[in-house]
C-alpha cells in the first residue's frame, strides 16, 4: 500500500500539469482568435466610430502584453492603420511611436523605415511639413538600404504630395517622377501606379496645362481596371473627382457636372469615403452654380459644409464657405457672402494655408469693395512667393530628363536635345546673374538715397535744437537782466534803508528803540525771502537750459495727441542728465520716436500708446508699446520705417528688440550705450 501512494500522488501531478497546459494553449488561442475579431471589426465601415475605437484598443491591449518580435510588431501596424483610417490621429501617433522604439531596440531596419513613414504620414496631414519631411527622409534612406523598391517609391510619392502640399510643384513632380522609375521595373505595383498618375494629373491642373492633366487623370482611370485593387478604396471615385475639377477649372461646367454626379454614385462611398463624399458634392453644387440651376442649392453646399466641419476638415471647410459667399453674392445678399467669406480668411489665416488665403483675399475683394485695395495688396504680398514663371521652368525640365529616359532606346538626338538644354540654362543663368547684378545695383543706390536722407533730417534736428538753444539763451539774458533790476531797485534800496536806520538806533537805548529793532529784523527776514525767491528762480531757468531737447520732445508728444485720437502716454526720466548726453544720440533719439508714432499712426490701429525714456546701468532704455494689430516680426518685410529704426539705433552702438502679435500689439525696446558720467551723476543725486 505504501508504494500505490507515491505512484498515485505522481498521476495527480500529471493530470493537474497537462490540465494547467491545456487551459493555457486555451488561453492563447483565445487571445489570438480575439485579437483578430477585434481587428476585423475596428475595420468594418458598418460599425460605429466609438465602437471601432473600443475593438482597436482591446487588439492593442492584446498585443502589447504578447512576445516583443516581428509579428508582434506587424500586428501593431494593424492597429495604427485602423486608427489612421479612423481619423484618430493621437492614438495613430503614439502606436507609430511605440513600433519604432521596438523596432530600434530589435534592430528592425523593415519595421523602422515603415514607422518613419508612418510618422510623416501624421505629421503631413497635421500640417507640420518639417516634421513629415523628415521623417519621410528617414524612411527613404532606410528602404535603400535594404533595397526595397516598392516602399521607396511608396515614400517617394509621398514627399511629392508633402511638397505639392506646401507649392513646391517643381520638386513634387521630380519626386513623382522617381517614384514611377522604380515603379516600372517591378509588377501588380498598380495601386501606386494609379497614385502617381493621379498625382501628376493635380499637377498639371495647378500649372493650368489641361491636357496634360486629363491625360493622367485617365491613365489613372485605366488602371483602376486591375482587379486587384480593392474597391473600398473608392479610386475611381477620386478620379472622377479630379477629372471634374479640371474640366471646372476650364469653365467646362456641364462636363465637370456629369463627372461629380458618376463621382457620387460610386458604390458604399459614404461610408468608405466621407471626405471624398462631401468634395464631390461640394463640387457638383459649385457646377451647378456656375451653371445657374438652382436645383438644391444652397442645400448642397451646406450639406458638404456639416460634413466637413464635423470631420474638422480646415482647408475643406474654407472652400466650402468660399463657395457659399459666392453663391449668396450672385444672390445679392451681401450681409451673408461678406459673413462667410470672413470666415473662410479667418480660418486660413489661423491654419496658415496660403492657397485658401489667397481664394479668400479673392473674394473678399469681390464683396467688400470698399476695402478691396487692402485685400488686392495682401493678395499680392503672398502671391509673390509663388514665383511661378521659375518654377515652371524647373518643372519642364524634370518631366524632359524623365520622357528621355523612358524613349532613349529609341531616340537617337539626345545629345542634340542636351545641348539645345544646357543652351536654355545658359542663357538663364545669364539672364539670372543681370537680374541679380541688377538688383543689388538697385540697392545700393537705395541705400546711398537713404544715407542722404538721414543727413538731410538729422540737420533739421540739429538747426531745430540750436534755434531752441539760441531762444532759451535769449530768455536767460532777459531773466537776469530781469533780476539785476529786482537786486538794485528793491533788495539792495531795502537793505541800505534798514542799515542807516540800524545805525541811527546805536546811541538810544530805550523801549521805543527795541520796538524799531524788532520791526528792522522783520524787514531783514523779508528781504531774506526775496533773495531765495530770486535764487529759485535762477535754478528753474537752468534747469530749462539744460532740458531743451526734453521741450523739444514734449512738443513733438503734444503734437500728437492733438493730431491723432490714440491716447499717448508718455514718461522722460528726470534724472538723466541731457547736458551730457551727445547730440547725435538726442537726435537718433527724436527720430526714432517720431518713425514709431508714424508706424503707429499708419499701420497699428492702436487705441492706447505708450513712450518711456528710462536712465538704467551703463545705457538710456527708450520703450514704445501699443495694443494694435500687431504684425509678424519673423515674416514681414522690414519697410523703410523700420529700417530707419535699426539703422539710427546702429549709428548710436545700440540694440533694439521688436515683439508683436495680434492679441498683445507691439513692443520696441532700444538701448543706447551712455557716457559713465551721466550714470556717476545719477547716483551722486
Amino acid at each position: 500500500m505504501k508504494k500505490i501512494y507515491p505512484i498515485l500522488l505522481l498521476l495527480v501531478f500529471v493530470f493537474l500539469g497537462c490540465t494547467k497546459k491545456s487551459i493555457v494553449d486555451n488561453n492563447v488561442a483565445s487571445s489570438v482568435d480575439s485579437l483578430s475579431l477585434y481587428l476585423s471589426l475596428a475595420n468594418d465601415i458598418n460599425v460605429p466610430f466609438k465602437s471601432k475605437q473600443e475593438y482597436n484598443k482591446k487588439a492593442f491591449d492584446i498585443i502589447i502584453n504578447q512576445k516583443d518580435d516581428s509579428v508582434n510588431r506587424v500586428n501593431l501596424f494593424k492597429v495604427a492603420n485602423r486608427y489612421y483610417n479612423m481619423n484618430d490621429w493621437n492614438a495613430y501617433r503614439e502606436t507609430t511611436k511605440l513600433i519604432l522604439e521596438r523596432s530600434k531596440s530589435n534592430l528592425d531596419t523593415v519595421s523602422m523605415a515603415k514607422a518613419y513613414a508612418y510618422l510623416g504620414d501624421y505629421y503631413s496631414f497635421k500640417t507640420v511639413p518639417d516634421s513629415a519631411f523628415r521623417n519621410y527622409y528617414k524612411a527613404e534612406k532606410l528602404y535603400i538600404r535594404i533595397n526595397d523598391d516598392y516602399n521607396l517609391a511608396r515614400t517617394f510619392l509621398s514627399k511629392a504630395t508633402l511638397q505639392y502640399n506646401i507649392s513646391d510643384f517643381f520638386e513634387s513632380e521630380i519626386m513623382v517622377f522617381k517614384a514611377l522609375r522604380l515603379l516600372k521595373r517591378q509588377k501588380k505595383v498598380s495601386y501606386l501606379l494609379h497614385e502617381s498618375y493621379n498625382l501628376l494629373g493635380i499637377l498639371y491642373k495647378e500649372r493650368e496645362e489641361y491636357d496634360k492633366a486629363l491625360e493622367f487623370n485617365n491613365k489613372a482611370l485605366v488602371i483602376l481596371e486591375d482587379k486587384s485593387i480593392p474597391l473600398d478604396l473608392q479610386l475611381k471615385a477620386t478620379s472622377l473627382n479630379n477629372i471634374g475639377f479640371v474640366y471646372l477649372s476650364m469653365n467646362d461646367y456641364k462636363k465637370a457636372k456629369i463627372y461629380f454626379q458618376k463621382g457620387l454614385e460610386q458604390k458604399n462611398l459614404f461610408k468608405e469615403k466621407l471626405i471624398l463624399y462631401a468634395m464631390l458634392y461640394d463640387n457638383l453644387a459649385y457646377s451647378k452654380f456656375k451653371l445657374h440651376e438652382s436645383e438644391g442649392l444652397p442645400d448642397l453646399f451646406y450639406k458638404s459644409l456639416k460634413i466637413r466641419d464635423s470631420l474638422d476638415l480646415k482647408s475643406g471647410v474654407i472652400s466650402s464657405k468660399i463657395h457659399l459667399s459666392e453663391y449668396f453674392a450672385y444672390k445679392k445678399d451681401t450681409s451673408k457672402a461678406m459673413q462667410y467669406c470672413k470666415d473662410a480668411l479667418k480660418l486660413s489665416r489661423n491654419s496658415n494655408r496660403l492657397r485658401n488665403t489667397l481664394e479668400a483675399l479673392k473674394q473678399m475683394a469681390l464683396v467688400d469693395p470698399t476695402n478691396a485695395s487692402v485685400y488686392s495688396k495682401e493678395y499680392i504680398q503672398i502671391n509673390e512667393k509663388a514665383q511661378k514663371a521659375e518654377r515652371k521652368m524647373g518643372e519642364k525640365f524634370s518631366r524632359i530628363e524623365y520622357e528621355t529616359n523612358e524613349i532613349k532606346d529609341e531616340n537617337t538626338s539626345l545629345n542634340v536635345q542636351n545641348r539645345t538644354l544646357i543652351y536654355v540654362f545658359s542663357i538663364c543663368g545669364l539672364l539670372g546673374l543681370f537680374f541679380y547684378v541688377y538688383l543689388a545695383q538697385k540697392a545700393k543706390n537705395r541705400e546711398l538715397l537713404f544715407k542722404q536722407q538721414q543727413q538731410i533730417a538729422n540737420e533739421d534736428i540739429y538747426n531745430l535744437m540750436i534755434s531752441q538753444q539760441n531762444t532759451i539763451e535769449a530768455i536767460r539774458i532777459k531773466e537776469k537782466k530781469k533780476v539785476a533790476q529786482d537786486l538794485h531797485d528793491g533788495v539792495l534800496g531795502r537793505m541800505f534803508g534798514v542799515r542807516i536806520s540800524l545805525d541811527s538806533l546805536d546811541k538810544v537805548d530805550d523801549a521805543a528803540a527795541a520796538v524799531k529793532r524788532k520791526k528792522y529784523l522783520s524787514d531783514l527776514k523779508e528781504i531774506e525771502q526775496d533773495i531765495r525767491e530770486i535764487s529759485h528762480d535762477l535754478n528753474k531757468e537752468k534747469s530749462e537750459l539744460i532740458n531743451n531737447f526734453v521741450m523739444i520732445l514734449d512738443k513733438l508728444l503734444e503734437n500728437q495727441r492733438v493730431t491723432f485720437k490714440s491716447k499717448l502716454i508718455s514718461s522722460i526720466d528726470s534724472s538723466i542728465r541731457w547736458d551730457l548726453v551727445s547730440n547725435s544720440i538726442k537726435i537718433n533719439l527724436y527720430r526714432i520716436i517720431q518713425e514709431a508714432l508714424q508706424n503707429c499712426n499708419k499701420y497699428a490701429q492702436a487705441e492706447t500708446i505708450k513712450i518711456e525714456l528710462k536712465n538704467e546701468v551703463n545705457h538710456l532704455a527708450l520703450l514704445i508699446s501699443d495694443d494694435g494689430v500687431g504684425f509678424n516680426v519673423n515674416r514681414t518685410k522690414k519697410g523703410i520705417g523700420l529700417q530707419n529704426i535699426f539703422y539710427r539705433v546702429k549709428e548710436c552702438d545700440g540694440t533694439v528688440d521688436i515683439k508683436s502679435n495680434k492679441a498683445d500689439g507691439t513692443v520696441i525696446v532700444i538701448k543706447i550705450p551712455i557716457d559713465q558720467k551721466i550714470n556717476l551723476q545719477h547716483n551722486d543725486n
